[in-house]
């Protein structure tokens, strides 16, 4: 039997996940008692934003990302602000350097009362008919990511994708698989307990 070769592109996102994986375990997994924004209590917490806001962090979010939707047809990347801006600004400055643009936006968790009072900022068209993936810091239930969803669905988008960088495994696979919406990780929350 012959050893299975192993692509040049294979090692490259192998090694980009371990990389991630390890600053996101030194800048942004804790443990100790915190409150989720679901009102349960955990022993154990995710803080993206030293991780998205970090250049390497940045980079390798966005390579994961746009690698997982590679195949998928994509008009659009998105999420519910503040957690998902910084995944959907590198994601689409990513896209435009590897010659397949995918133009990104943000949903207001309320609409302000001033200036375009719209909920959906950035996308300066309809989503009507548009293909749209979401994208999410860290999913415990699915909530955050599920505002967003509502608001892309209420303009017309198909919701082809909710990715996330880490599934708190808390039920969010099972409340988007009901709505018939795919969902992916990049990491479980296990992956880091277990290190």
């Amino acid at each position: 039997m012959q050893p299975m070769r192993v692509s040049r592109e294979d090692r490259a996102a192998s090694d980009t996940r371990s990389n991630l994986f390890a600053l996101i375990k030194a800048r942004s997994f804790s443990r100790g008692t915190k409150m989720l924004v679901s009102g349960r209590s955990t022993s154990y917490y995710f803080d993206m934003k030293p991780t998205m806001f970090h250049p390497a962090g940045a980079a390798w979010i966005a390579e994961l990302m746009l690698d997982r939707i590679e195949g998928l047809k994509v008009d659009y990347v998105g999420g519910l602000a503040i957690g998902a801006v910084p995944l959907v600004n590198s994601i689409a400055m990513l896209s435009h350097q590897r010659g397949r643009p995918i133009p990104g936006f943000f949903v207001r968790a309320q609409v302000k009362d001033h200036g375009t009072q719209r909920r959906i900022e950035g996308t300066g068209e309809s989503l009507a008919g548009k293909n749209v993936v979401i994208v999410e810091d860290v999913t415990t239930t699915g909530g955050s990511a599920s505002t967003a969803v509502e608001a892309a669905t209420a303009e017309g988008a198909n919701i082809v994708l909710v990715l996330s960088i880490v599934d708190r495994l808390e039920g969010a696979v099972d409340n988007f698989k009901n709505r018939g919406i795919a969902f992916e990780a990049i990491y479980t929350a296990d992956e880091f307990m277990a290190d």
